[in-house]
């Protein structure tokens, strides 16, 4: 489980370490908010656009092969800007890197699954969250410290070695898992098993935790400098948040094994909490900042676990990584909506109210997703051998 842990940092320490150090230490490759945009773009949009894709192939093939493929198509991704240090070839590594980020992530999260019980998955979900936390959290610390002693090549090869490292770390150490016989899948069959309750309220839920946590990194220090707070003091609030979110997973995951939480009550609790922490961004002062940090990081912690959990719960093991890869999908545009629709408010009125419009968001839509208590069986895949 180690490598996949550890993939799962990289991933995490690559999205938020790069982008945290493109916009004041590339000038020559970012002559522009509208270019710095882009470049935040290109890697997420690359997530967007593959991660289904790869997390069918993991089905197809298998996970081990897809997260090693990943893995290293990150480090060469990586080295390739290291190598050519111009800004043509920054897009190329960030897009590489997104590309390549698609394919380990959801076999990780497939792999998880499937190299464990299912009375454990709470546990080791919410282990994998963990250290995903921890590269979100060292990310941008760390890639501040290498820009600042090496520049953005530096970076980047740091990057590259995590990747190849980790890709031969997992080569060694992670058991091949052959893929399991499917039944042939239409379409439609996609479609109605994606469109069931049991795959959309968690992937809503985990959406809305993705949205949440994304306005806290970002919204939280310009509601810090509005109030007259400096860089030590609203850097501090978004260490709490992720620190807090890193602290809650692994106890939610282990909760839900031992029965002292169920998915649906977890659920709806961490959308709460996760609300609550976005109307307290609405405060003025460090109060309201700290509040809404450690509400926000609790809520999306307790989400997080559990809703990955259920979803390998709610699936059949042959197509997980199919599975992984549409939540990923839900949860990176979660990533990318609850900013927007934060900053779109805000031109409108005032970040307060654009805080509170998620807020409602959240604890209006995946409620009533998640509020009925009936349950359903798994949609099976109809038809005949593949």
């Amino acid at each position: 489980m180690w490598p996949l842990y550890a993939a799962g940092f990289t991933t995490a320490f690559g999205a938020h370490g790069i982008a945290a150090n493109l916009g004041g230490f590339s000038e020559d490759a970012v002559t522009s908010l509208l270019v710095l945009g882009g470049l935040l773009a290109l890697y997420d949009g690359a997530e967007v656009l593959l991660k289904p894709v790869f997390g069918t192939l993991a089905d197809r093939i298998g996970g081990k092969p897809v997260l090693l493929g990943g893995l290293l198509a990150f480090a060469a991704a990586s080295a390739l800007y290291a190598a050519a240090d111009s800004p043509g070839w920054l897009w190329a590594a960030r897009l590489g890197q997104g590309a390549a980020a698609s394919a380990f992530s959801p076999s990780a999260s497939a792999l998880v699954a499937r190299l464990n019980p299912a009375a454990k998955h709470g546990r080791a979900f919410g282990s994998y969250g963990f250290y995903k936390s921890i590269g979100y959290t060292l990310g941008p610390l760390l890639g501040g410290v290498l820009v600042w002693a090496g520049g953005l090549r530096l970076l980047f090869v740091v990057m590259a070695v995590c990747g190849a490292a980790v890709a031969l770390w997992a080569a060694l150490a992670v058991p091949s898992v052959p893929p399991l016989p499917r039944r042939r899948q239409t379409v439609a069959d996609l479609a109605r098993r994606l469109a069931d309750r049991s795959f959309l309220a968690p992937t809503a839920a985990l959406a809305a935790a993705t949205a949440a946590l994304s306005v806290g990194v970002g919204f939280l220090p310009v509601s810090g400098a509005a109030a007259g707070l400096g860089t030590v003091a609203t850097g501090a609030a978004v260490s709490v948040l992720a620190a807090t979110a890193a602290f809650v997973q692994p106890k939610a995951g282990r909760a839900l094994d031992a029965g002292r939480l169920t998915t649906r009550t977890g659920l709806l609790t961490g959308l709460a909490v996760t609300g609550a922490g976005l109307a307290a961004a609405m405060l003025p002062g460090l109060a309201g900042i700290l509040l809404a940090a450690a509400l926000i990081g609790s809520g999306t912690g307790l989400i997080t676990p559990l809703g990955f959990a259920a979803l390998a719960a709610s699936t059949p093991e042959e197509r997980l990584g199919q599975t992984m890869g549409s939540a990923e999908l839900g949860r990176e545009l979660g990533d990318a909506g609850g900013p927007l629709l934060v900053a779109g408010v805000a031109t409108l009125s005032t970040l307060t109210y654009g805080y509170g419009a998620l807020a409602l968001l959240i604890a209006a839509a995946p409620v009533l997703a998640l509020g009925p208590a009936r349950r359903r069986a798994p949609v099976s895949d109809p038809g005949g051998p593949a």
